[in-house]
């Protein structure tokens, strides 16, 4: 890795601690937990919270076609290895998602900024993902 890489994703943890982003030893690589107006969630690498939805099983997702437009799944790398109580699932389409706790986890398009949980209680079937 070059230091200049290195500087970079310092960087970026940095940033991502001083909005209130913390990351875990037992969470993928760029999953962490943020404080909001709802309390501490799950949040990707950029801060954005992560949602889990009641009609998905322990396992699988039933978020497709257009809702995981609206919903972007967390996205796992193929080589990507369960820790601690994150799993991956294979999705319909043949992709790779993180899952907390077997429920799996998603974006919401409609939160403009880190700390946002505008997609918590959607629809009565949207949460944000609590660790």
């Amino acid at each position: 890795m070059t230091m200049g890489l290195f500087r970079s994703g310092l960087a970026v943890v940095v940033g991502l601690a001083l909005m209130g982003v913390a990351f875990a030893g037992d969470m993928p690589a760029g999953v962490g937990v943020a404080e909001t107006s709802v309390g501490k969630v799950l949040a990707d690498h950029k801060g954005m919270t992560l949602y889990t939805f009641d009609k998905d099983g322990n396992g699988t997702s039933a978020c497709t076609g257009p809702c995981a437009e609206n919903w972007p799944p967390l996205q796992a790398a193929a080589g990507a290895a369960p820790t601690g109580d994150f799993s991956v699932i294979d999705r319909a389409d043949g992709t790779k998602q993180w899952a907390y706790k077997g429920m799996p986890l998603y974006g919401w398009i409609k939160d403009g900024k880190p700390g946002d949980v505008t997609g918590d209680g959607f629809k009565g079937v949207w949460r944000v993902a609590r660790p």
